[in-house]
């Protein structure tokens, strides 16, 4: 297995990071004015238009015969995968070092960075059209769905990079550490049977685990792989295509996604380097031992003397006047034993 050296990867993103994009709301016209400087090491096309006519891009680079398919914002409201890959962009594009350059020697990726605008724009899940993306891989009634399938009957590849954002309930199961990166190889039937395909994805997946563990121990969780007969990762397994699921997190005091954004980047270049050095990937020993995801975190508890009082609230982004805004609203929980809140405010009985 070849691991990264954190050192190395570290200093890699200190250097190629895009200071240009920063936060959770990342539009179009964001990554649109980036585009220019990737020009010379990249094939960048337009491979399509969102429901509201906006433009789809891809990217395109490497030589090699393994065939690597990455996409960003399915949902338009989790940009932390697209973030991670234009720093990954300035890697290739500045010839960062040899083993990023044999990533492109050996592999040819294509890369989505962001497959819903409108979503992105109007900072949604869902499209134009309120159709979710990620649940729409048989029907493809939505635009940006058959572009993707089009793209990735065409291009054949052998592992696909599914890059989401998960909420900030989630923590690792049987700690009160945040889950900053979650992994899933998807399922492909109910079952959840081990096929040749998920024990690929599984493989490159403990690779970008042992990486992480290293950096930070304990933040990384593995998400559901209860089987959603719509969803894209799991049709993408069923049909062939071994599909990396990451969920980018949340880390303490970290809501504008900009650490996650860090250890997101780790996780992709790892687990492309994993792809590149190995021929072997039908060893997913380690797998089932990255601990579940594990709904424990409200953003805000107020803890009271009686804890049958305590309060959790959670953040809601939205849109206000042309600014991501976030605001607090007070959840609906009867019982709060056993969860944790990224923030406590604790309240002491009065003193007589």
């Amino acid at each position: 297995m070849g691991i990264l050296k954190s050192e190395i990867i570290k200093s890699i993103y200190n250097s190629q990071k895009e200071n240009n994009l920063f936060g959770k709301w990342i539009v179009f016209a964001d990554i649109q004015k980036l585009f220019e400087k990737h020009q010379e090491k990249f094939e960048i096309s337009k491979i399509g238009e969102s429901e509201n006519n906006n433009p789809i891009y891809q990217f395109k680079i490497g030589s090699g015969k393994k065939k690597i398919l990455l996409w960003s914002q399915m949902h338009g409201n989790e940009s932390t995968g697209t973030k991670a890959l234009f720093d990954l962009f300035n890697c290739f594009s500045n010839n960062v070092n040899d083993k990023v350059n044999l990533i492109l020697d050996e592999c040819s990726l294509i890369f989505i960075p962001m497959l819903n605008p409108d979503g992105a724009k109007a900072y949604t899940r869902v499209n134009a059209h309120s159709i979710d993306l990620n649940r729409d891989a048989v029907d493809r009634k939505a635009k940006e769905s058959k572009i993707l399938r089009t793209v990735i009957d065409d291009f054949k590849p052998q592992f696909c990079f599914n890059l989401h954002d998960q909420r900030t309930i989630f923590g690792v199961e049987g700690t009160k550490n945040p889950a900053t990166i979650s992994f899933l190889a998807p399922s492909e039937e109910v079952s959840r049977a081990i096929t040749k395909g998920r024990k690929e994805t599984m493989n490159v997946i403990v690779a970008m685990n042992s990486s992480l563990q290293t950096m930070i121990p304990n933040h990384i969780g593995r998400y559901s792989d209860e089987f959603y007969p719509t969803a894209t990762g799991d049709n993408f397994q069923k049909l062939g295509y071994n599909t990396i699921l990451i969920e980018s997190g949340h880390y303490p005091n970290d809501y504008n996604r900009e650490v996650s954004r860090e250890y997101t980047f780790y996780s992709i270049l790892q687990g492309l380097y994993h792809i590149t050095t190995e021929n072997d990937f039908s060893n997913e020993e380690g797998y089932f031992s990255i601990p579940n995801n594990d709904k424990i975190f409200y953003d805000i508890i107020h803890r009271y003397p009686n804890p049958d009082n305590d309060e959790a609230f959670q953040y809601k982004d939205l849109i206000i006047e042309d600014k991501l805004v976030s605001k607090l609203e007070k959840v609906e929980e009867e019982i709060l034993n056993g969860k944790v809140g990224h923030h406590e405010i604790v309240f002491e009985r009065p003193k007589n």
